[in-house]
């Protein structure tokens, strides 16, 4: 996997995907930033609920339930002194669907925090993870 980051201006710049994706982030005003984008960190978290949410779902359809949508909210602590390393980090997911299985939905999320979701475990080694979810009925 290849990335690259270029500098656009001030402490903007773009992130660019191997497989063909921009995105800009951007640095608080306070530290120089124009508020253009998101801060890198806050994409690192967004990459983890992406990463755990991608896994939910895909557990979800192989066991045959039928899931229309998922959310997963996150909420992060950070270290207060640098590096300031996320320490606990909480993700919260809302899946609807029709008649899920909250026992499936349970398995799923523990096996995409224990087993599948590569940036739950990489942070999990500085942040304690926790999860929870709920299910809406479509």
């Amino acid at each position: 996997m290849k990335a690259r980051v270029k500098l656009i201006e001030g402490v903007s710049f773009v992130g660019q995907s191997e497989s063909g994706h921009s995105v800009v982030m951007d640095g608080a005003p306070e530290s120089g930033g124009k508020n253009l984008g998101v801060r890198p960190m806050e994409m690192l978290l967004m990459g983890l609920g992406g990463c755990s949410a991608f896994d939910v779902v895909l557990i979800l359809r192989k066991s045959r339930q039928q899931i229309t949508d998922c959310v997963a909210d996150l909420s992060a602590e950070r270290a207060d002194s640098d590096p300031k390393v996320f320490t606990k980090i909480h993700v919260h997911f809302t899946v609807t669907g029709k008649g899920l299985d909250p026992k499936r939905v349970e398995q799923a999320v523990k096996l995409s925090a224990e087993k599948y979701c590569s940036a739950s475990i990489m942070l999990g080694k500085t942040a304690v993870i926790t999860h929870d979810f709920e299910i809406q009925e479509a």
